[in-house]
């Protein structure tokens, strides 16, 4: 606007000086004759008139010119400013739409790749079957992709192996599929926390739950909120006294594999060598039989002392204590414990310590899968954890109500199955 400003102003002036002054003496010099001629009076007088109508054609020709240049300018002033109106209407009219727009974000599962084999993918150095092998993408294991190349390979990242795998064995942005293999956790960071019935603090509690427990999270639609499972059902607990994390099976170098190998034949054979030291122990006494006071009723109960140095040797034991107590934080199996208190004294019974805790018993001997459970497996579940015994069972320190008992070993979702012996 300002320049078309400037530039009717210089219109104006010019036309200002074209009617201003007395009429103008024109002069023309020859650029080859380099002479001036004098006319005479008359001349003069001729040249006088035609001069006058010359003026005044000029002027009238000078003052349309003004007017044209003044319109010309005024139109391309409107011109200049409708488009600048438009301008400013089509940027308000495409901010008001993204307003209204939907933000579209990339789903937290977008470069996750799922193994879908029998039974492993190998993670190689580079993309070609003749490289070396990494490591082993288990079935259902997750990688992150970090690259795709041309001859149908993933560069991925999966624990502490990064390598490549084949595109053909692994599936990538199923975000139905990354959920369903993965585990979110609620982990407790209060000293105990109170599972509810309903999302509101004023609602019944269904059970507490101790510091550092995990519990498998069902849904997190409710702001402050998480519905979680729990050994009296499905509840309700506040976000601010958890943690969350979304746990997935990642893949397993060849250094891992080795030390893991090691490991369990190391805890096998120092699982029956406490049996056996437990076995001769018993064998000492002249009964095979001791005796420790019951819950309740007056009476005493008889219980075999632990024998024998396997998986079933455990479920021997652990069956005698069905119908005693269960109590939050207990350890004793005659007069309470809690789900963990019970593996845990079990087990200590054959000279195998274990942890006061359901999650951390996770990380307890080694995995199997639940088709492979053998009589004395560690059974886990959101929140707690109980003893194969075998046939679809488990034997379990359940609930207040319910005490120490046998359930279905589907009775809720098993998280895993760790094997001891």
């Amino acid at each position: 606007m300002k320049r078309t400003a400037v530039r009717v102003t210089g219109y104006i002036l010019a036309g200002a000086l074209a009617f201003s002054g007395p009429a103008p003496t024109y002069t023309y010099g020859s650029p080859t004759a380099g002479v001036t001629a004098a006319a005479s009076e008359t001349a003069d007088n001729t040249s006088a008139a035609a001069n006058a109508a010359t003026t005044g054609n000029e002027m009238a020709g000078l003052e349309a010119g003004v007017s044209l240049a003044m319109s010309n300018c005024l139109i391309s002033s409107n011109e200049i400013v409708m488009q600048s109106a438009a301008m400013q209407k089509a940027a308000e009219q495409e901010e008001q739409v993204s307003e209204n727009e939907v933000p579209i974000v990339a789903s937290e599962y977008e470069d996750i790749a799922i193994a879908q084999v029998d039974n492993y993918v190998n993670v190689r150095s580079e993309p070609s079957t003749e490289s070396e092998v990494l490591g082993k993408l288990y079935n259902k294991s997750a990688a992150t992709v970090l690259e795709t190349t041309d001859n149908g390979w993933y560069r991925i990242t999966s624990g502490s192996v990064t390598g490549y795998v084949k595109c053909e064995y692994v599936v990538t942005g199923d975000e139905e599929l990354a959920r369903e293999v993965s585990t979110r956790y609620a982990k407790v960071t209060t000293t105990t926390l109170n599972v509810r019935t309903e999302p509101s603090t004023e609602s019944s509690i269904l059970i507490q739950v101790p510091i550092g427990d995990d519990l498998v999270v069902l849904d997190e639609s409710i702001p402050g909120w998480a519905k979680v499972t729990t050994e009296e059902g499905e509840g309700y607990v506040s976000a601010d006294y958890v943690e969350f994390s979304t746990e997935f099976v990642h893949a397993e170098s060849k250094a891992e594999e080795e030390a893991r190998l090691a490991k369990e034949e190391q805890e096998r054979k120092a699982a029956a060598a406490a049996a056996e030291a437990a076995r001769k122990k018993s064998s000492k006494k002249s009964s095979d039989s001791s005796s420790e006071s019951a819950p309740s009723g007056g009476g005493s109960t008889s219980y075999n002392a632990p024998s024998g140095s396997n998986g079933q040797a455990v479920v021997d034991y652990a069956c005698q204590f069905v119908g005693n107590p269960y109590v939050a934080g207990g350890t004793s199996l005659t007069n309470g414990a809690d789900c963990s208190g019970f593996v845990m004294s079990v087990y200590g019974a054959f000279g195998i310590g274990l942890p006061h805790s359901s999650s951390a018993m996770r990380s307890c001997g080694y995995e199997v899968s639940l088709a492979d459970a053998q009589p004395g497996d560690i059974v886990c579940y959101s929140g707690h954890v109980g003893i194969y015994v075998g046939n679809g069972t488990i034997v379990h320190a359940s609930t207040p109500s319910s005490g120490i008992k046998y359930s279905n070993v589907n009775y809720r979702s098993p998280i895993c199955v760790r094997r001891i012996f």
